[in-house]
C-alpha cells in the first residue's frame, strides 16, 4: 500500500506528539563488540573470522555524549551524531532492533538512525558485513554471498544477548530489523524471505540497465552478473549453495527498509509470504535502486507493507550526514543538505510509527470487555 504525499505531515506529528508524550529524550550510549561469524572468514580480504557489532541504547542518568565522525579526526568527512562510549546502560528491558548498512557502507554510516532510535528508547544493534563495509577491503565474495548478511545480524544479536552489560536488556520478544539500500534486501532475508539467485540473475539478464545490475560505485568494475559468474569457484561452491536456505533471525516482528535494494532475489512468492508488517521509505529520484524494481514491487506483494515516496530524494540521502569537506571529497555520496534532512526526519518518524505498534509489550493476561 502506497502512503500518500501528505502523509509525511502526518507521520512527523506522530513523532512530535509521541516526543511530547514521551519523557525527556535519553541520553544514548554507544558500545563496540565482536564476535565470529561462520562465513567472515571467506568474505573478509584477510580472511579474518570476526565479525564487528555497534550498540547504541539509552544511557544511565550521568553519561556524557560526545560528537561521532567518520573519517579521520582533524579531517572528518561524515557527522554521525553524539553518543556516550561505553556507558552504563539505562535499567529495564527494551525493545530490540537489528541494523544493516548498504553495500560498502558500516554500521557508523547508519548512526544517525540507531541513535535516533536508541534516543527513542530502542537497543538498536548494527553491524559492520565482512567484505562489504567501508572499513576494510570490498571483495567478491562480500559482494556475493548477500545472504550471509542476515546470519550476522543473526550473531550479532547471540553476541550481545550474552554479553554481561547488555545481554539483560535485549527484549527478544520485541525485535525488529531495519536495513539502508542492501541492508533493506538484509532486513527481508532476516524477517524469512529467502533467497533465489536464479530469479536476480534472470532479473538482469532481461533488465540490464537496471540500478541494481549495473556496476556500483562501491565496485564499479563489473556488472552484477560478471560478479555472480566469477564467484562460480570450488572455494565458494559450498556457501553458495546456501543461498535459498532460511536465513531468517528468530522472533523478527516488524521490518523497516530505507530505499530497498536487491528486492529481485525474492520470488513474488516468497515476498508474499512475509507475515510481518514491512515499512519502506525511498526516494523517487533513486535511480541506484529504482522503486519501480524494489520498493514497489515489495510494497505490491507483501500483505501488511506500506510504502511512502519522498518526491526529489535519491539513494544517498539515506546516509550520514556530509561535513563540508566530505561534500568536497565525496561529491557522489553527498546529496543537498535540506533533501537529506528531510529524508532523515521522515525516517525516524515512519520507523517510531511502525516498531511503536508492532513492538508493544505483548500482555501476559487476557483481555477483558
Amino acid at each position: 500500500m502506497r502512503v500518500p504525499a501528505r502523509c509525511l505531515t502526518l507521520l512527523l506529528c506522530l513523532a512530535s506528539a509521541h516526543a511530547l508524550a514521551a519523557p525527556a529524550p535519553a541520553v544514548v550510549g554507544e558500545r563496540h563488540g565482536q564476535t565470529r561469524s561462520a562465513s567472515a572468514a571467506v568474505r573478509d580480504a584477510a580472511q579474518h573470522d570476526g565479525l564487528r557489532y555497534t550498540v547504541w541504547y539509552p544511557a544511565a542518568p550521568g553519561a556524557r555524549e560526545r560528537p561521532i565522525t567518520i573519517g579521520p579526526p582533524d579531517a572528518p568527512l561524515f557527522n554521525v551524531g553524539s553518543a556516550a562510549v561505553d556507558a552504563p546502560i539505562a535499567p529495564g528491558a527494551l525493545p530490540t532492533l537489528l541494523l544493516s548498512h548498504g553495500n560498502g557502507g558500516s554500521a557508523r554510516m547508519m548512526g544517525w538512525f540507531g541513535i535516533a532510535m536508541a534516543r527513542a528508547g530502542y537497543l538498536v544493534i548494527a553491524v559492520d558485513h565482512p567484505g562489504n563495509n567501508g572499513v576494510e577491503p570490498m571483495t567478491l565474495a562480500g559482494s556475493i554471498l548477500i545472504w550471509e548478511r542476515a546470519e550476522d545480524l543473526k550473531a550479532a544479536l547471540a553476541a550481545v544477548q550474552a554479553d554481561p552489560q547488555l545481554g539483560a536488556h535485549v527484549d527478544a520478544a520485541r525485535l525488529g530489523v531495519a536495513g539502508f539500500s542492501a541492508g533493506g534486501f538484509t532486513a527481508l532475508a532476516a524477517a524469512g524471505a529467502r533467497v533465489d539467485m536464479a530469479h536476480l540473475l534472470a532479473f538482469c539478464r532481461a533488465t540490464p540497465d537496471d540500478g541494481v545490475c549495473q556496476p556500483q560505485l562501491e565496485m564499479p568494475a563489473s556488472t552484477l552478473q560478471a560478479r555472480i559468474d566469477a564467484a562460480a569457484t570450488p572455494a565458494l561452491a559450498p556457501y553458495m549453495a546456501q543461498a535459498g536456505d532460511d536465513h531468517g533471525v528468530p522472533g523478527v516482528r516488524a521490518a523497516f527498509l530505507m530505499a530497498p535494494a536487491i528486492v529481485q532475489a525474492f520470488t513474488p512468492a516468497q515476498l508474499r509470504a512475509l507475515p510481518q508488517p514491512v515499512s519502506v521509505l525511498l526516494g523517487e529520484a533513486d535511480a541506484v535502486a529504482p522503486p519501480s524494481t524494489n520498493g514497489e514491487v515489495l510494497a505490491a506483494l507483501a500483505p501488511q507493507a506500506t510504502l511512502r515516496a519522498l518526491p526529489g530524494v535519491g539513494h544517498y540521502e539515506f546516509l550520514a550526514a556530509c561535513t563540508p569537506l566530505g561534500s568536497q571529497r565525496l561529491a557522489a555520496l553527498c546529496p543537498p543538505e535540506a533533501p537529506q534532512a528531510a529524508a532523515h526526519a521522515a525516517a525516524i518518524a515512519q520507523a517510531l510509527q511502525l516498531f511503536g505498534q508492532a513492538l508493544a509489550p505483548v500482555s501476559s493476561t487476557p483481555a477483558t470487555r
